[in-house]
């Protein structure tokens, strides 16, 4: 436990919770909700379990309970208040508090036991979207202002990326039932698979045959595969790279040295595909803005 971070400023407490500072303050000087403390410089902080409560009194409040009446609530009865009422209503923002709490305190037994009671009522599908999803904007947004560090969100991707695995090993044991080949990669220096991982893990549901390449794959190593299938859509998610300006040379390689069949295509999506006009895209070329309007294509 030498890691985890346990000291929080309360623009760290801001930014992990989405509660404004002002409103943090006035909990904590009119409800005493909070007890900050202060280094041996007298710089105010927050510890672990300060933010732990907060959680907990956001989720109660965005429940319908008052500020005041939390207030008057025990303080060990308030995180069983929550439970009660995660079990008898939407488990999003609890699970997404949860995995926050794991990632924060390096903690995978609180990953995996917050996925195993998601698991219980939801579809891994409705997991991934209904709160992997929102669950890594956050932390993205985190990581740009310094409350979190790379670590954290690798310690995180990771758990996630096992959870696409596994289930996507489950499926995976029955044949594809169509004869289109998929060939997932990123490009070049591009290393953000999570979302081309869970794309995969919809192709093999849809029936298709799917080839996963992963990371960072060359142009030139696609071209072998030409020789091996007649029916290929090639898959590709642009995160950070190509870079804005990179992307129409990119496409033009593309349409020379994979497109040269009327069976072959090219699927885009992606956060850098977003920067540029789609829409008078080249024969055999398809964009999307989301991996949900991609999976209706399926």
């Amino acid at each position: 436990m030498n890691n985890v971070k346990n000291k929080f400023s309360i623009k760290d407490l801001e930014n992990l919770t989405g509660i404004k500072a002002h409103t943090i303050r006035i909990w904590e000087k009119r409800y005493n909700l909070l007890q900050p403390k202060r280094t041996d410089t007298n710089i105010r902080y927050y510890d672990l379990e300060n933010f732990q409560k907060l959680l907990n009194v956001s989720y109660l409040n965005n429940n319908g309970y008052k500020i005041s009446k939390i207030a008057e609530v025990e303080e060990k009865k308030i995180p069983e208040l929550v439970r009660n009422i995660a079990n008898q209503t939407n488990l999003k923002s609890h699970a997404i508090n949860s995995f926050k709490l794991s990632m924060l305190n390096f903690d995978q037994v609180l990953f995996y036991n917050t996925y195993n009671g998601l698991i219980r009522e939801k579809t891994f599908r409705n997991i991934f979207y209904d709160v992997f999803v929102p669950l890594m904007t956050e932390i993205g947004l985190l990581w740009q202002t310094d409350t979190i560090t790379p670590a954290h969100e690798h310690f995180l991707t990771t758990l996630i990326r096992q959870k696409i695995l596994i289930n996507t090993e489950n499926i995976q044991i029955n044949k594809s039932t169509t004869d289109k080949t998929f060939v997932l990669y990123l490009p070049d220096n591009e290393v953000h698979e999570l979302g081309l991982m869970f794309i995969n893990y919809e192709i093999v549901a849809h029936g298709h045959h799917s080839i996963l390449l992963g990371q960072s794959v060359p142009m030139d190593s696609l071209v072998d595969v030409l020789g091996y299938y007649d029916n290929i859509t090639f898959l590709s998610y642009f995160t950070v790279k190509p870079e804005k300006d990179e992307i129409p040379k990119y496409l033009e390689d593309v349409k020379k040295k994979l497109l040269d069949g009327n069976n072959t295509e090219f699927w885009m999506l992606g956060r850098m595909v977003q920067t540029i006009d789609t829409t008078n895209l080249p024969k055999g070329f398809r964009a999307f803005n989301s991996i949900m309007d991609l999976v209706k294509e399926l």
